[in-house]
Formats: C-alpha cells, structure tokens, sequence
C-alpha cells in the first residue's frame, strides 16, 4: 500500500512532465510562423503531424504488442528520449514547413510510448479503482499539453525557443524518474510473443466494443477543441474590438482546468459507477458544442470565461473513465495492446476533426463550426446505452 502512495504520484509527474511535448509546437506556433515563414494554416497541419505521428506509433506498438511484451518503464525512457530530440530539432534555423512536420511527426510517434505505456504502467499497479488512478494520469496528460501555452504566457517574444528547451529537458526527467522509480507492477501480465490478432480479437467483445466507440466519440471533439482554443479566443477579440485577452495565458487556462476536473471526476465515478459518470460528462461537453455559436454573440467577457471554462472541465474528464472501461473490459494479457489500440483509432479521428474545423474555418463564418464537434459525443452516447452490462 505504501508503495502504491509512492508509485502513482511518480508515474503522474513523470506524465506530465512527457506530455508537455505535445503542444510544444502550438505554444511557439506565431513564433515559428514568423522565423520560417508559415502561413496560418500550419496550425492545423503540424498539430495533425503530432497527432498522425501518434496514430503511426501506436499502430505499430499495437501491432507488435510492444505493451504487453516488454517492461513499460523502460519502453517509457525510451520513447521519453527519443521524443525530447524530436521535439528540440525544431530549434534548428534553417527548418522550414516540412521539416517541422517531420519533427512534429517524430515527437508524436514517440508519445505513442509515453500516454498509453503511462496508462499500462498504472493498470499493472492499480486493478481496483483504476478510473480514479487514470484521472491523475489524464489530469497530468491535461496540465502537460497546456503547459506551452503557460511558458509562452510568461515569457518574452524573443525567448520562444525556451520554451522548446523546457520542454524536451522535461521529457528526459519524466522518463529518468519512472526507469527509477516505478519498476513492472505486481498485476502486470507479460505476453511472451507477437499476436498480430489482438488487433482485431479485442474488438469481438462487445461490452470492449461499447466502451471504446464512447472514447472515439469523445476524442472527435477533444483535441479539436483544445487545438481551437487560441481561435477560437482571437475570433472573439475580432467581434469585438475593445475586448483585450490574454490568448497564451487564457489557452492554459481553458485546457488546464481540465486537469482538476479530470480528478473529480475520478472521484466522482467511485460514488456513481464509471459508466454512468462518464455518460453525464460526455452529455454535458455535448450541449457545449451545441451551444458553442450563442457565445460570440454576447459582449461579455465573463460569461465567455465561465462558459469556455465549463468547456474546458467537460471536454476531458471523461477520458480516464472511458479509458477504465477498455482497460477492465480488455483480457489482462492484451490490456496494454487494448489500450494502446484504442488510442490509436482515437487519435485517427482528431485527425479529421482537427482538419475539418480547419477547412470550415477558412470557407464559412467560424462561429458556428463549434457544433459540428457535437456529432462524437452523440454517436458515443448511443454506443453507451445500447450496452448496459459494461464491466467498470
């Protein structure tokens, strides 16, 4: 018991400290814009890169059921080093749009063994009240990606490269502290060989299928979401003129807070069941999507902030929770894989949302494109209540 105490708050600090490398590059994205000559639409490309990147690792790490094979501490440093030299190689002068691609790319594909190897790490230490473990670890996954957005807050135009810095050198503590720290858990259930099935045998389950379609359907808006959050901030403050925002610190803000609400919802899950807390949180981001255009056309600043906060809380604090429902309605010797499978198809679909909010923003007025992040939350609500025996 004691050394549980020990372990989570490790593998939460080791989290977050790793995925502060996946927003980097929207943290500095005016700066690189400016020294490589981009245009806006970059934004949209080198956060798909991550996210593409991402998809490509957890495909393979699925594939070869990386996961479940070798110790997660180590397949954790590995990825934590290699992402760091990723993510600092777009502090080199002569990038341009493609190289950073390239570098966005490598960064995301290395994360493929951070996030999910994280969530592994927990489930071999946690078998009982793993919603309330994985909120720490989403939680520390929340504060990490809005982390750039802080840094860039703070510091001065000419000090962006900082910021990449901080956040590589990050990374190698968060994998040094969990090769030193967090041995294999007491539940872990190694796979001896490759099983380039498990890809496909996991899906038969249909309580698995149930709980992984609810995470597809949240993943749709999430990152969506958290990569509009500046825009959706600058469309603001271009209705209306005389309103002054703080674009970097108010990003962290709005993603941040997610964080906190990621924790109690974890809490909240032990007192109403996981399923059911998940349900009412996936609903809630789902009305905020909807309702998404009524803000732009109220000149308040803090009905803004409150709304984009709420926002802010809902969007995530289902994550662990639908995490916790594929890890505990996956087999214990694929749980790994399972988990790393389904990150992989989730990431796939914030590749399209990411990319259509950034076509329907250049062709139509942006204060409606918020709605179309409705459709996942709704399609994920049916897949939830058709299925009432959903083990959690």
């Amino acid at each position: 018991m004691k050394r549980s105490k020990i372990i989570l708050p490790i593998i939460v600090i080791a989290q977050f400290c790793c995925t502060s490398l996946w927003f980097a590059g929207n943290g500095v994205m005016q700066n690189l814009a400016t020294n490589f000559q981009l245009n806006q639409s970059a934004l949209g490309h080198l956060t798909s890169a991550v996210q593409f990147g991402f998809i490509s690792g957890t495909l393979l790490f699925a594939i070869l059921t990386i996961a479940d094979r070798f110790s997660p501490s180590k397949v954790f440093l590995l990825s934590a080093i290699i992402g760091a030299l990723f993510n600092s190689g777009m502090l080199l002068d002569n990038n341009n749009l493609t190289s950073l691609l390239i570098f966005r790319f490598g960064t995301g594909f290395f994360l493929a063994g951070i996030y999910p190897i994280g969530m592994k790490i927990a489930s071999d230490y946690f078998e009982k009240g793993l919603g309330k473990s994985l909120s720490f670890l989403v939680g520390a996954l929340v504060l990490g990606t809005a982390f750039p957005h802080l840094l860039k807050g703070l510091v001065t135009l000419s000090s962006w490269k900082f910021i990449l810095i901080c956040t590589s050198c990050l990374a190698l503590i968060g994998g040094i502290l969990i090769i030193m720290f967090v041995p294999n858990g007491p539940y872990r259930n190694p796979s001896q060989k490759i099983e380039f099935s498990v890809f496909f045998k996991v899906f038969k389950n249909s309580n698995f299928r149930a709980a992984a379609f609810g995470y597809f359907g949240h993943m749709w808006e999430l990152y969506a979401f958290w990569t509009f959050v500046p825009i959706l901030l600058s469309t603001y403050s271009s209705i209306y003129p005389n309103t002054t925002l703080n674009v970097p610190m108010l990003s962290f803000l709005i993603i941040g807070v997610g964080g906190i609400s990621c924790v109690i919802g974890g809490y909240l899950s032990i007192k109403i069941g996981t399923k059911k807390t998940a349900r009412i949180i996936l609903l809630l981001s789902c009305l905020c999507c909807i309702v998404s255009p009524l803000i732009f056309m109220i000149d308040s600043v803090n009905i803004l902030f409150g709304f984009l906060f709420f926002w802010g809380m809902v969007v995530i604090a289902d994550s662990p929770l639908f995490s916790a429902l594929v890890a505990n309605n996956a087999p214990s010797k694929w749980k790994g894989t399972a988990l790393t499978i389904v990150n992989c198809i989730g990431f796939s679909i914030t590749i399209i949302s990411i990319q259509l909010l950034t076509l329907l923003h250049e062709v139509m007025n942006p204060i409606y494109i918020y709605t179309v992040l409705a459709l996942g939350p709704i399609l994920g609500l049916i897949a939830l209540l058709k299925k009432e025996n959903i083990k959690h």
